[in-house]
């Protein structure tokens, strides 16, 4: 049987960046959020076309509400000694929708494979730990249409409603179009109270699903670095 898609997913609200020194190597991780493959690899060009005088530039990132989307790099280092376990970090946070990049100054001293499996981790891990967390949810969307003398009223009300984001309003000559984003569950509530102000002259139409922010956290260093 297939898996419901997620409701909800955490990335990040803005980039972070964190810097570590590993017996003399520096690791520096720049992350952020990422919505599509061209985003995530646009900005791992901006972090490489700044540090062109590293070594390594390693990558990994994760994309789609389900982070069904998966790439990683090891830009020269061993096979599976930087992409994968950047990715790991990535996944022990719940994230999705970013992209991570460590950009490596070699300090002369081999670090063996144990020693950049950790190093590449922990640099993915400091800057998660810096970095503002964003929690997004899937809302069910509702277009409401109303006359322009119940308009500003109904507006109100709706932007006042528990489990209500109104996401735009439009005025036409008509009146005036609400898109509503709704939590599951509200949907009979909204039409009720849309009918009682306009004594059932408005129109209530489905509209299309889309996901919201639902607040910041801040990030934290863990222990699955």
């Amino acid at each position: 049987m297939p898996l419901s898609p997620p409701r909800s997913y955490l990335t990040l609200a803005s980039p972070a960046r964190a810097e570590i020194e590993v017996r003399r190597s520096r690791f520096v991780c720049d992350a952020a959020p990422a919505t599509t493959e061209e985003t995530a690899r646009a900005f791992i060009e901006q972090v490489r076309a700044g540090t062109r005088d590293a070594r390594h530039h390693c990558t990994a990132f994760l994309l789609g509400a389900d982070g069904a989307t998966v790439r990683s790099n090891d830009d020269g280092e061993p096979s599976g000694t930087a992409g994968a376990p950047m990715l790991d970090v990535l996944r022990g946070r719940g994230l999705t929708d970013v992209v991570a990049v460590v950009t490596r100054w070699f300090g002369g001293t081999l670090l063996g494979t144990g020693g950049l499996i950790r190093a590449y981790g922990d640099a993915v891990a400091a800057a998660l730990g810096q970095a503002p967390l964003l929690t997004m949810e899937l809302r069910e969307g509702l277009v409401v249409e109303v006359g322009a003398a119940d308009g500003p009223r109904v507006e109100n009300a709706l932007r006042g409603h528990v489990g209500v984001d109104v996401t735009g309003a439009e005025w036409t000559a008509d009146g005036l179009g609400l898109h509503l984003a709704l939590v599951p569950g509200v949907q009979a509530a909204v039409e009720g109270l849309v009918a009682s102000l306009t004594a059932g002259s408005a129109r209530v139409t489905r509209g299309p699903s889309r996901w919201v922010e639902q607040g910041t956290s801040r990030g934290r260093p863990g222990a699955d670095a």
